[in-house]
């Protein structure tokens, strides 16, 4: 069963020379870096967030790059050194609830003390309550990097996930926890529609036409520790929607290729998600399990099992919810599936490996990656970009299939703390594979462990209180503030009510 459908769950499909996969920042921050150094004409840059002073390099690679590695510094350097480069950033002008957690003032630190051809936007033209939350970078018309990371503080980390790593830290001393995340590189034409993508968005924002060459750079090198991927062609996919600035239609692609892709499986599935709060998803997912005539799946999903206060609040109790009777519903119609989470103890303590990346994986035939999480805002609200791989070409499926199989092995093999071990390979055979999984979950020495939720999103007052501001934290469509009170009951309306006395009480209470 073919799951790509141009104008339904994607864009298009298109050709690309190379493409692959980059598995966390510390890759994808060298290959960028490596990158923005053989530009020559243009830098595109869309993201959730930026910061100035992230370190692209670390360790001894920044002692040898003999240059500026701060993100910004390091762009400014290339300016002055290059006459001829423009560099455009569009971020997403985000939210009075981040400012404790973003950099402030960056309009005047990007735009007002660097060089005249380095452009900095933010963007605020999206639909009421939403995000742009796309991150995506072009260099030259010739080589792309779409997924899941964002260039800025706290994310930084290698394969390895060590409980202390001294190259873990932020500029201003602030040492972080583990981070996993996952970008895509591409190369042909494909690279020509995210340039089309970026102008577009560029001018949406309020930003001036933006004239930019398709091709005449390059050639760059690809990042030698990446998983490349042996096709030919790359599906697009978003989610966008309307606002009355912009001539924005809505689109749902994501949101289709999600279902498309679940209710195709015939063995197994495979997610690794931030969050996990998509009715979408959630409903395909049973009904997929529901299917008498199928075959059994394996089901298996990564999601981090703390999530930051807020975000717990708001969305941790929909997840377990959802989990539980995912599980349920595995148990009654002989499916299996199963959560885990990856984290190494540390005097008795679980440090956790925070995970970011947004994938999924069909039967090891296909494979999508973006920034689109498992929850409704990223199928229905934000302003989102994912791409794919399909093996449908029975010229090229068997070794597309491997390759992708190749990629789940070793990212199991990272979460379970074997990552270059050389047992990669332990982990690409579908038999059996979830009770091999769990076998590793319940050896204590081994990182990976199953989900475990916050007891306290249960044993308190907290759920029902909240449960009415969780829906406007994580709405498929618009927020409309007069819409919502118009139709909550007096008692939903006490229930919200108690919901922000709670949250004021804790926010006091940090």
């Amino acid at each position: 069963m073919t799951i790509l459908k141009p104008g339904l769950n994607c864009m298009g499909i298109y050709e690309t020379r190379e493409t692959g996969l980059i598995v966390d920042a510390c890759d994808y921050y060298r290959a960028f870096y490596q990158t923005a150094l053989r530009a020559k004409n243009y830098l595109l840059m869309a993201g959730w967030q930026f910061d100035s002073e992230v370190s692209l390099l670390r360790g001894e690679e920044a002692k040898e790059a003999g240059g500026e590695v701060r993100f910004l510094n390091f762009l400014e350097e290339l300016c002055q050194k290059n006459p001829e480069l423009e560099i455009y950033i569009l971020a997403w002008d985000f939210s009075a609830v981040f400012s404790l957690e973003r950099e402030w003032f960056q309009n005047i630190i990007f735009n007002w003390s660097t060089s005249e051809r380095l452009h900095f936007r933010f963007d605020s033209v999206h639909a009421a309550g939403a995000t742009h939350h796309q991150k995506f970078i072009v260099a030259d018309g010739a080589i792309a990097y779409v997924g899941g990371m964002d260039i800025c503080s706290s994310r930084w980390d290698d394969r390895r996930h060590l409980k202390e790593n001294p190259d873990r830290v932020d500029l201003d001393g602030t040492r972080y926890g583990c981070y996993h995340d996952i970008q895509s590189y591409h190369t042909g034409p494909v690279v020509k529609v995210l340039i089309d993508l970026f102008v577009q968005r560029w001018m949406d924002s309020g930003g001036e036409a933006l004239q930019i060459p398709t091709a005449n750079g390059g050639p760059f090198p690809l990042p030698p520790e990446a998983f490349a991927i042996p096709a030919e062609r790359v599906a697009v996919s978003r989610t966008q929607m309307p606002h009355l600035q912009s001539e924005r239609q809505e689109i749902k692609e994501i949101r289709h290729l999600f279902v498309d892709a679940i209710t195709s499986a015939e063995s197994l599935i495979y997610l690794e998600s931030q969050y996990f709060s998509s009715r979408a998803i959630y409903w395909s997912l049973i009904a997929r399990m529901s299917l008498p005539d199928r075959p059994r799946l394996q089901i298996i999903m990564m999601l981090p099992d703390r999530l930051p206060l807020t975000e717990e609040l708001f969305l941790g109790l929909p997840q377990l919810k959802m989990i539980r009777s995912l599980q349920l519903a595995a148990e009654k119609t002989g499916h299996t599936l199963s959560v885990y989470s990856s984290a190494q103890l540390d005097q008795g303590n679980r440090k956790m490996t925070f995970i970011h990346s947004k994938l999924l994986i069909i039967d090891d035939r296909f494979l999508t990656i973006g920034s689109a999480n498992a929850t409704n805002r990223s199928m229905g609200l934000d302003t989102e970009l994912n791409v794919s791989w399909e093996a449908d070409n029975p010229e090229q499926q068997g070794e597309l299939v491997a390759a992708i199989r190749r990629v789940r092995a070793s990212l199991l093999a990272e979460h379970a703390g074997l990552y270059g071990s050389g047992e990669e390979q332990s982990f690409e055979n579908v038999e059996n594979l979830t009770r091999n999984l769990d076998c590793l979950a319940d050896d204590h020495e081994a990182r990976l462990c199953r989900y475990q939720a916050d007891p306290n999103l249960e044993k308190s007052d907290w759920p029902d209180a909240l449960e009415p501001i969780a829906q406007v934290v994580d709405p498929e469509k618009p927020v409309d503030n007069e819409f919502f009170f118009e139709r909550l009951s007096k008692s939903e309306l006490g229930s919200f009510a108690k919901g922000i006395f709670k949250l004021s009480q804790l926010i006091i209470g940090l």
